[in-house]
């Protein structure tokens, strides 16, 4: 079987991955970074169901006062004036708490150095000097979005998996991409699915909030747990400098995230799910490279460090100069609570709501009624989810313990003008999963569109930092296809992701980077990937410029591009793209009619659950399903060094189900 992730190659042997722990099993009895923290007894689902709720658990007041107390207190240990956040587990900023003497601003690390940039050259995001604040509440954000009751993953667990080469090391250079590369530009200030800040009202709690950088792989950002409950996460910024760990052969001593450790006694995760027990493709994950033996004595007292240590701040569009109590995950003001049968007839299904009791994405019919001859119908869009969901029920999880757990995600299903047609989920499901699964309904429909080429070409060139419609050129050079680009082929995000690594094929170290990545290998960085970065540059850069100034400038609209509107009005993928595997464009024969998108837990069983759920719903209801065989991705081949390599399109896990033993459940369809 593959492992969690993907299929990258576990060469312990040559590459000598001692602390990587290629090989690993379970993560053996090796010492938790967070002590021992007892894992609580699963709860059995209710009769009729395969998912048992998630435990009503929030942070309190004090909760947040004492978590902040503590990592301001290692903070002045250590000698790191910073800057706290906490959060809520969806996105909801409970205090920010500035030290006297931290940095105003972080700087966004630099792997290459861009000088003049001509347009064409990809500078991406580095370099930016962003709020310090925005740094913190990225990492808080991070730690609690990528988690779960099953998997608990900081902001240096996305630094190992979102790199070039996974692991991540000077020693894995060869080794394929990261199985989340591209991750940390989801959950974007400018999506039209994440929520904003509101300091009162109906509807001011939920979630997914957006978070302003993304989703961070500096070291300092780890989630809070309750009872064994994800409740929120804390986020770190003191050093100025917002980047990632390159190397995972080395620990690193490291302030930002000892202080980020210190917040979170009292609410760590259970021992048994933090990502040192979780393996990878045999790599055992990182949680963090501090320990709880690093630590000084802890400070609990909220009074003693309010004031004479620094004090609450206001930070414009995320959160007021004050503390507040999370949210309850599950609850109606969360914004994500257990469907009724009127919205999705399965009992185990989650929704998006607006906390007033109405679901934001109610199953509908398409919208492009001017782009395709027959939009797809709610009775088809209904089934696409349902049948999607049903298979996700049945799918072992590959990131969660215990092992033989089920599968937690988030489904998406957009149209082809990138309007949204449902969301459902899972009801553990990490919270990043619900951004990311639309990102990638809407990146698999806008690539297979006929359109596709004619909107990169129409974006607005930004001399010296952006040239979207350089992608065009470099695709038709690449693919030696003229016409790429306008719907003569279906690309899965798989097949996308393949054009979008700085090696080609990916991993194998050479000359040629994928047409939609930077253009020189070398230059890769977290910041700068290529035409992902480029598409949300303009979008995030007016954000932080909102931030910074404290509202003088105008906020980023909830669009992530400058790509040309749709029939009607809408931008196709106005949470900007995603570019790692679990999307398949949806079609009536042989012309596009939508996307579906899927994201939680493991990039193959994300393939199969939008690529066989999408098959069984045409089983059921007739006229719809994947794209023609003759017009996948996979059909394309690419000249490499005086070879061929063929691009992917899904690839699934090898026996994946609970409930049968079924192999190659994807081979022939």
């Amino acid at each position: 079987m593959r492992g969690a992730f993907g299929n990258s190659s576990c060469l312990a042997a040559a590459l000598a991955l001692a602390l990587a722990g290629c090989g690993g099993g379970d993560g053996g009895s090796a010492p938790s970074p967070i002590g021992g923290t007892p894992t609580p007894t699963p709860v059995p689902p209710p009769s009729g169901r395969v998912f048992a709720d998630p435990a009503a658990e929030s942070l309190s007041v004090a909760d947040v006062q004492q978590i902040i107390a503590q990592a301001v207190g290692e903070a002045q240990a250590r000698g790191l004036p910073s800057t706290v956040a906490v959060t809520d587990r969806v996105g909801n900023v409970l205090a920010v708490f500035n030290m006297t003497g931290a940095p105003a601003q972080a700087a966004l690390s630099t792997r290459t150095i861009a000088g003049n940039a001509a347009p064409g050259d990809e500078v991406g995001l580095q370099g930016a000097m962003v709020p310090n604040a925005a740094a913190a509440i990225a990492k808080a954000i991070t730690g609690a979005y990528l988690s779960s009751g099953g998997n608990a993953f900081s902001s240096r667990t996305a630094s190992q998996i979102v790199q070039e080469h996974f692991p991540p090391a000077p020693t894995t250079v060869g080794l394929e991409s990261g199985p989340l590369f591209g991750v940390q530009f989801s959950q974007l200030p400018c999506s039209d699915l994440s929520a904003r800040f509101s300091a009162a009202g109906p509807g001011a709690l939920i979630g997914p909030k957006r978070s302003p950088l993304g989703l961070a792989a500096d070291p300092g950002g780890f989630p809070l747990y309750k009872n064994g409950v994800v409740v929120g996460g804390i986020g770190i910024a003191g050093d100025g400098d917002y980047g990632f760990d390159p190397n995972i052969l080395d620990v690193d001593v490291d302030n930002e995230e000892a202080i980020a450790l210190a917040g979170i006694q009292g609410f760590t995760p259970p021992t048994a799910i933090v990502a040192d027990r979780i393996p990878v493709d045999g790599t055992t994950l990182r949680f963090s490279d501090m320990t709880v033996n690093d630590l000084s004595p802890l400070q609990t007292s909220f009074g003693a460090i309010n004031g004479p240590a620094g004090g609450l701040v206001a930070v414009t569009g995320y959160a007021a100069a004050a503390v507040r109590a999370g949210t309850t995950y599950g609850s109606e003001a969360s914004g994500i609570r257990r469907s009724t049968n009127a919205e999705f007839a399965n009992p185990d299904a989650y929704i998006l709501t607006d906390g007033n009791g109405a679901g934001r994405y109610p199953i509908r019919a398409g919208t492009d009624g001017a782009s395709v001859t027959q939009p797809l119908s709610a009775a088809e869009a209904q089934a696409i989810l349902e049948e999607a969901f049903n298979v996700l029920s049945r799918a072992r999880a590959q990131i969660r313990r215990p092992l033989d757990s089920r599968m937690q995600a988030t489904i998406s299903l957009v149209d082809t003008h990138g309007q949204v047609l449902g969301i459902v989920r899972s009801p553990d499901g990490p919270i990043f999963g619900t951004d990311v699964s639309l990102q990638k309904a809407r990146t698999a429909a806008f690539f297979s569109n006929p359109a596709a080429a004619q909107q990169l070409l129409g974006t607005p060139v930004v001399p010296g930092l952006t040239n979207v419609p350089a992608y065009v050129q470099r695709v038709r050079a690449f693919l030696g296809d003229p016409n790429a680009l306008t719907g003569t082929f279906a690309f899965a995000d798989r097949s996308g992701g393949n054009l979008s690594r700085p090696y080609f094929p990916d991993g194998q170290v050479g000359p040629i980077a994928g047409p939609l990545s930077v253009e020189t290998p070398g230059d890769f960085s977290p910041f700068a990937v290529g035409l992902q970065t480029d598409l949300i540059v303009p979008n995030v850069g007016a954000h932080l410029a909102f931030v910074a100034s404290n509202g003088a400038s105008a906020d980023t609209p909830q669009q992530c591009t400058q790509v040309p509107d749709a029939p009607g009005g809408s931008k196709r993928i106005a949470n900007g793209i995603q570019i790692f595997p679990g999307s398949v464009p949806v079609y009536r024969g042989n012309q596009l009619i939508g996307g579906i998108g899927v994201s939680g837990d493991g990039i193959d069983q994300d393939d199969m659950v939008s690529f066989l759920g999408l098959h069984n719903a045409g089983l059921r209801i007739g006229g719809i399903g994947n794209a023609p065989n003759d017009i996948r991705a996979d059909r394309i081949q690419v000249a490499v060094g005086g070879r061929t390599v063929r691009l992917r399109y899904v690839s699934c896990p090898f026996a994946p189900f609970l409930d049968d033993p079924a192999q190659n459940v994807c081979e022939g369809l």
